[in-house]
């Protein structure tokens, strides 16, 4: 069961992470789309970067991409390969081994 709890602890983290970049994607987006958007009351046309806003440049364009690449890399290097066989059927296994 020593196992178990391993395979467990491991799942908890990386739903952690995964958790834990999701609302950093969603504070990204919304502090970009709504702390670069121009006030309502200005009237004049706003500053275009690649033919968009700033703010939809950064919220619907980079944030995602970014995001992405942190995903990626989020699962590259944090994420652990685990079975999803039955634990007991590892377990077994595992006390097998050491008895060879």
């Amino acid at each position: 069961m020593k196992q178990a709890s391993h395979f467990y602890r491991q799942a908890h983290r990386e739903a952690l992470w995964a958790i834990a970049l999701a609302l950093g994607y969603f504070t990204w987006w919304y502090c970009s789309a709504y702390q670069f958007s121009a006030p309502i009351e200005d009237t004049r046309m706003p500053t275009l970067y690649f033919g968009m806003p700033l703010w939809f440049l950064l919220s619907c364009v980079i944030g995602p991409i970014l995001f992405t690449v942190l995903c990626g890399l989020m699962v590259k290097y944090l994420y652990r390969d685990m079975p999803l066989d039955d634990f007991d059927k590892i377990e077994t296994q595992n006390q097998g081994d050491t008895h060879e």
